[in-house]
């Protein structure tokens, strides 16, 4: 399996929301979730409850899209992913990963009765202003 290159990986690691967008039969839908990324899965980790919009829209479509973003006003520091890739809840070894992972990350989530979900990433377009405006570095799986 490619993976995408040290410096969109590193920016991955430095946030934790990620923006979702699913779409079912032409409606949209975006949310906000907290992340922790598997690097050697190359996959995006977060709970939601599975009556959530973006869950229901998942398990009929799991083609999805996102996004992580630096927020600032300054256009010469604009960084930023997007992402798509196939939504599912994951199985056997990489559920017990993901879940120890999420955890380390985000303990309180314990406490919390959702979901594990993982978007497999197949491909991101990492914008980096600060390599010159509207650098952009794409990368996309071999599978």
């Amino acid at each position: 399996m490619n993976h995408p290159e040290k410096r969109v990986v590193d920016f991955i690691n430095q946030h934790h929301v990620l923006t979702l967008a699913t779409c079912v039969e032409n409606y949209p839908w975006c949310a906000n979730c907290f992340y922790v990324y598997l690097e050697d899965e190359n996959c995006f980790v977060f709970t939601t409850d599975n009556t959530t919009k973006h869950a229901q829209d998942a398990m009929e479509n799991p083609s999805v899209a996102g996004s992580v973003v630096l927020e600032t006003s300054i256009i010469g520091k604009i960084r930023g992913i997007q992402f798509r890739g196939i939504m599912k809840i994951p199985e056997n070894e990489l559920a017990s990963k993901a879940k120890t992972a999420y955890l380390k990350k985000f303990p309180f989530a314990i406490l919390m009765n959702t979901s594990l979900w993982i978007v497999q990433v197949n491909y991101i377009k990492m914008t980096d202003n600060r390599l010159g405006f509207g650098k952009k570095i794409i990368w996309e799986s071999e599978e």
